[in-house]
């Protein structure tokens, strides 16, 4: 009876499938999950495997035409259906054996290589594992396979790494789900597997040998198989001595404890090693800090779960890992040494570990010359001859760390002999400009100190808000670290998955401000919080997302559903050395205005210091951002997905307003200050969007925060 194959489904919203490539003909055997075609889609690229194994008995579909999703496209063959040639073959071979038999046929009908090999064949395809592709993520439906860590013939532990492999998300490697010898390999690299597809097969014994053509296969004679039994011998003779190595490196491996990677929040399927803290044959105490793990949401340090000795790192820095997978071994005792054997059949191996070196070695001579920019001219040979009374004499003040500088003034200071390091830069950012090296080049310190004197007051509003160590950024090019990562793939996610514009209305805060001011002190005795402007912003927003629901919403395009949160999670924006990071208060709805000041600065503090839990960044349903923090006047701020707003507290400066008071016009100075609002026109209308700020603004403006500050 034939098997019909068919087109299969390739994603959601996939129809159909152009046919590239037939990987087998008419007439071919194929096996189970044997790569049949190659399948070309709008989305992807694929292999499809044989759904059965058999002969292929005829193809329905030439290559480059196009085939709907169901539709029959080859047939094949139940098992044995046209298999008279295997038998006819098999009978010959028989028959030939029989004929070159020298001893009577006892033998040779014992060693009979076809039999033997059907028989080990049937063996180890009856006790193999399937390896599946896993899933990798929620949207995830397939992965590009870009190594494999394991050859056929190889054997592998639970848990250890098979194969890397690629998707749209993350690169990551696939562990071994059971213990074996990698006996198949059914996806190559660089083959696109969809999640499920069986890629490779693991059993219990030795890898099965490739079937020999049938004008191959001879009888051996008595002299191989004298061979074959004194090498039976000599096998037998080294597993005898082999052991007492292997009995050591088990004890070990059944005395370590493996330490898993973590849960890190809700919604984290995964974490990137950035760095190992011990390195192996290290000493670790419970709770001692082991390694640093990035994930989409925060950044941590893992602690060790036991006291011991760091046995093996099955993970290495730069891997994304799944929750749950092991990543390294601690033991009671010492780390087990690697055995000498592997190294001896890998040649290949050690090349590698002698050009280590040599690579760490060389940037470290050439590095002063490969890196001009920011650096001294003192370092040369040439200035140390031409100025070094002035540059003993000369205190740094740079400390190394030269802001940039013009070619024009690093020759000017060449040619006077002045160090860079100890000259004071009064332009912008503190460079170094061409007068203050002539100052210092002509009347050293007192000369500086006669001419430079207003420059250095210049100095100090040009460096305020400037850091001096990102002047060492300039002319270099550098691997951004997780944040930063994260932080562009989520903007440009949000621009392209959301309908984005800004609402903008002015708030006169001239009330909060004098509320404040009245009652700072008070409040920072009884609460140990400073009242700041955004404490009062955040409590008005949360009140409004009350009163309009359908603000704090999101919307799931694929769904059709809109989820109106029971709960107000507001995000505050914080700036880090790191990067952005958004911290969520949770059901500020229910928290009084002390309690989000005291949350603000908690959050603030553990967000800079590296103290955050994977749960203090997730669940946000409205984002609040201090643009003004730096004296922007306007803003437009983008989403965080799934957030339906988020809504930027611009400067608030003192500007002439017109004023009515009971019905009499007047100009007056009040502190003023924008609030953009940006929001998803997917989730909420411009009027809808205008009510909302105008509730804030309402509540700013009046200010009736009296009773809140709980005085």
């Amino acid at each position: 009876m034939a098997f019909s194959v068919e087109m299969p489904e390739l994603g959601e919203s996939v129809t159909e499938g152009t046919i590239t490539q037939w990987l087998k003909s008419v007439g071919d055997t194929v096996e189970v999950d044997e790569p049949l075609l190659e399948v070309s889609t709008d989305k992807v690229d694929t292999e499809i495997p044989s759904p059965a194994a058999g002969v292929l008995l005829e193809i329905k579909a030439e290559e480059d035409d196009t085939v709907d999703v169901g539709a029959v496209i080859a047939t094949i063959g139940e098992e044995g259906e046209s298999a008279g040639d295997s038998d006819s073959s098999d009978d010959e071979v028989n028959e030939n054996a029989e004929q070159v038999d020298p001893s009577g046929g006892q033998d040779v009908a014992q060693v009979d290589p076809a039999q033997d090999s059907s028989e080990k064949a049937t063996e180890a395809k009856g006790s193999s594992t399937d390896v599946e592709m896993p899933e990798l993520g929620e949207s995830v439906t397939e992965g590009t396979i870009t190594q494999w860590l394991k050859s056929v013939g190889d054997t592998v532990e639970v848990d250890e790494p098979l194969l890397e492999v690629s998707t749209d998300k993350v690169d990551t490697e696939i562990p071994s789900p059971v213990a074996g010898t990698l006996q198949e390999i059914l996806a190559e690299e660089d083959d696109t597997v969809d999640v499920g597809a069986i890629i490779a097969r693991i059993g219990s014994g030795e890898a099965p040998q490739a079937e020999e053509k049938e004008e191959d296969r001879e009888v051996p004679s008595e002299e191989a198989i004298q061979e074959s039994e004194s090498k039976d011998e000599k096998d037998t003779v080294e597993e005898a001595q082999e052991p007492e190595s292997d009995d050591s490196g088990s004890a070990d491996s059944a005395d370590a404890t493996d330490v898993e990677m973590p849960e890190l929040g809700e919604s984290v399927t995964e974490g990137t090693i950035t760095q190992w803290l011990k390195s192996v044959g290290d000493t670790v105490e419970v709770d001692e800090p082991l390694l640093e793990v990035s994930t989409d949401k925060v950044d941590t340090e893992i602690p060790s779960p036991v006291a011991g000795t760091l046995q093996e790192i099955l993970a290495e820095e730069d891997d994304t890992v799944d929750v749950g997978a092991i990543i390294a071994r601690i033991g009671s005792g010492e780390a087990p040494k690697k055995k000498e054997a592997p190294k001896k059949e890998e040649p290949k191996a050690e090349p590698k570990k002698e050009a280590k070196p040599e690579k760490k070695e060389e940037p470290k001579k050439e590095a002063p010359k490969a890196e001009p920019i920011g650096r001294s001219p003192g370092d040369s040979s040439e200035s140390e001859g031409k100025g070094a009374p002035k540059q003993e004499s000369g205190k740094k003040v740079n400390n190394d760390n030269v802001p940039y500088v013009t070619p024009l003034v690093r020759k000017l200071a060449d040619k006077h002999g002045v160090d860079l390091n100890t000259v004071e830069g009064t332009g912008v950012g503190g460079r170094i400009r061409k007068q203050d090296v002539l100052a210092a080049a002509e009347g050293g310190a007192e000369g500086k100190d006669e001419k430079a004197a207003p420059k250095g007051e210049r100095a100090n509003w040009s460096t305020k808000s400037v850091d001096p160590a990102k002047a060492e950024l300039i002319g270099t090019t550098q691997k951004v670290n997780r944040i930063r990562e994260i932080t562009a793939a989520k903007m440009v996610e949000s621009l392209q998955t959301s309908a984005q514009l800004t609402h903008v209305q002015e708030v006169d805060m001239t009330r909060v401000a004098e509320l404040r001011k009245a009652n700072k002190q008070a409040f920072v005795d009884k609460h140990g919080a400073n009242p700041t402007y955004l404490v009062f912003i955040v409590k008005a927003v949360a009140e409004a997302l009350v009163s309009h629901p359908n603000v704090n919403a999101s919307y799931n395009a694929e769904t059709k559903e809109m989820t109106y949160h029971a709960d107000v999670n507001i995000g505050i924006a914080v700036d880090t050395p790191q990067g952005l990071l958004v911290p969520v208060i949770k059901k500020a709805q229910d928290l009084s205005l002390p309690e989000i000041a005291k949350e603000i600065v908690d959050l603030a503090e553990r967000a800079r210091n590296k103290k955050l839990r994977p749960d203090d960044l997730s669940g946000g349903t409205f984002t609040v951002t201090n643009i003004g923090s730096e004296g922007a006047l306007l803003d437009t701020p983008v989403l965080t997905p799934p957030q339906a707003g988020i809504l930027g507290t611009a400067a608030i400066e003192k500007r002439p307003v017109v004023v009515t008071d009971e019905g009499v016009d007047s100009i007056a100075i009040r502190q003023m200050a924008y609030l953009p609002f940006t929001y998803d026109h997917q989730v909420v209308d411009g009027a809808d969007a205008g009510r909302f700020i105008t509730t804030i603004k309402d509540r700013l403006e009046t200010a009736d925060f009296e009773s809140d500050l709980q005085l």
